[in-house]
């Protein structure tokens, strides 16, 4: 996996293309966490879940599902929270975060890969491009040496491309569409 510092990225990299639809800091940091949210499978190895299975890490909570799923309820949930923000824009932005995670995960070089259309298969995939190195699921692991490799090569490919998009679009920002 990417680790749990760079995948909250992403929620930066894509939150001033969603500003003018009214996603401002709150909704931000809602998205996010939903770039974070994925990993909570990693719970499942205390309780002897199978790494393959489909509740096994990299299933079906990095799915294409379950970010829909996981994006429609934070839509509607806490709506009155954000009122002045487009109910399709909220959702397409927390889609867009929670979905990367998996994206960027189908990116490292380890793991058994990514279950994207899990449920309906637990086929797993990576892409043909792997640059990011994968971050151990513990942190111990990740302290113990490999933490400057993982953390270079995400700064390298996932931190400061997410750092430019979120100035471009920062750079080239609209006013917020009023919503009635």
């Amino acid at each position: 996996m990417a680790s749990a510092i760079a995948h909250p990225f992403a929620a930066l990299a894509l939150a001033p293309y969603f500003r003018r639809f009214g996603i401002g800091v709150g909704l931000g940091l809602v998205g996010a966490v939903c770039t974070i949210v994925p990993d909570i499978d990693v719970l499942g190895f205390r309780e002897g879940v199978p790494y393959a299975s489909l509740f096994g890490h990299r299933g079906i909570t990095h799915s294409i599902f379950f970010s829909v799923l996981l994006a429609a309820l934070l839509t509607i949930v806490p709506r009155p929270a954000f009122p002045r923000t487009s109910a399709i824009a909220s959702f397409v932005f927390l889609f867009a975060c929670t979905v990367s995670h998996g994206l960027l995960d189908a990116m490292t070089d380890g793991g058994l890969g990514v279950a994207f259309f899990s449920p309906f298969s637990n086929q797993r995939y990576f892409f043909p491009w792997r640059p990011i190195c994968v971050s151990p699921l513990s942190v111990a692991q990740f302290m113990s040496g490999r933490a400057s490799r993982v953390l270079a090569s995400e700064l390298h490919w996932v931190m400061l491309p997410s750092l430019g998009l979120f100035l471009l679009g920062w750079l080239t920002r609209s006013k917020p569409v009023r919503t009635a």
